[in-house]
């Protein structure tokens, strides 16, 4: 099932179909048939292929005239998937057969490790014929760390978060980011920051919400405002589950020590309770209780 992730990467080349080609150009350094217009037409490669032979999007490059120039196929790749080395031949030979033009693959391929085997030539038989995919990864996609540059390049700024948010400049990068998010109206900015925010390990999140927090005490509001909300909301959620965590091993401990022994289904219990009040009610139980009926009442 596509991941927000996925469906945002995804909704960004739609929206923003003239991202394609000048990513082609700019980052892959692909020669770029001339071109007037660019469209997202995925709904006539539906009525081609299979459900299970479905890309994600369908760009058509027009000259000025109206030709056809290029088909550009944009699929967003999250995980190594072996069936997209059988699928993607089929999406550049429909189209091409359709649209009489040429046509290639684009992947957008944010983790490094996917990237690399996406962008592996695929041999359709005896080597005498491939495809080589054009993967859109870390190793193209620019460390954008000036929030100027971020401004006049949101997306691209946003591909640079996701793909190096947690390397060595990753908070850098996330800065200048969620700054050039601010230009943008709330719906799209929110999607965008949920994007970065869910591809951020443990350590760079933490890194985040501190930096948030230092400039609110500062009173520097350098992020847009739904930002430190987010940010905010997720370390007050991130303190409660703490909170929980803490009291469920001290009931846990107390259970122990007074020997009172727990069936699968009341452990099972004890680990689905998230209310605070109740873990409070249970460890008070525990002095006196014989049984685990009795604590757990």
């Amino acid at each position: 099932m596509p991941t927000l992730e996925h469906n945002a990467l995804v909704e960004m080349f739609r929206e923003h179909p003239e991202l394609a080609p000048r990513f082609l150009a700019t980052l892959l350094h692909v020669e770029v048939p001339p071109h007037a217009a660019v469209a997202v037409v995925e709904s006539s490669l539906d009525q081609l292929i299979p459900v299970e032979f479905r890309a994600d999007l369908v760009l058509e490059l027009r000259g000025a005239t109206g030709m056809l120039v290029l088909a550009i196929v944009v699929e967003v790749q999250r995980d190594v998937d072996p069936d997209k080395k059988f699928s993607w031949p089929t999406y550049v030979t429909v189209v091409r057969a359709r649209k009489r033009c040429g046509t290639v693959v684009l992947v957008v391929a944010p983790d490094a490790g996917v990237a690399a085997w996406a962008a592996e030539n695929i041999d359709l038989g005896l080597g005498l014929g491939n495809v080589a995919p054009l993967v859109l990864g870390p190793a193209v996609v620019p460390e954008i760390t000036d929030p100027a540059d971020a401004e006049k390049e949101t997306e691209l700024a946003v591909l640079s978060a996701v793909a190096h948010g947690n390397g060595p400049n990753g908070l850098t990068v996330v800065q200048a980011a969620l700054v050039a998010l601010g230009r943008l109206d709330q719906e799209h900015a929110m999607v965008y920051f949920q994007l970065i925010w869910n591809g951020l390990r443990e350590p760079m999140r933490q890194a985040l919400e501190a930096l948030v927090m230092e400039r609110q005490i500062e009173g520097e509001a350098t992020f847009p405002q739904f930002v430190q909300r987010l940010i905010d909301r997720g370390m007050r959620e991130g303190e409660l589950k703490g909170m929980r965590e803490g009291k469920r091993d001290t009931l846990l401990r107390l259970l122990a020590r007074a020997g009172i022994g727990l069936t699968e289904n009341e452990s099972a219990r004890i680990q689905a309770c998230t209310d605070v009040a109740t873990l409070d009610r249970w460890i008070d139980n525990v002095l006196g209780a014989k049984t685990a009926t009795e604590v757990l009442s």
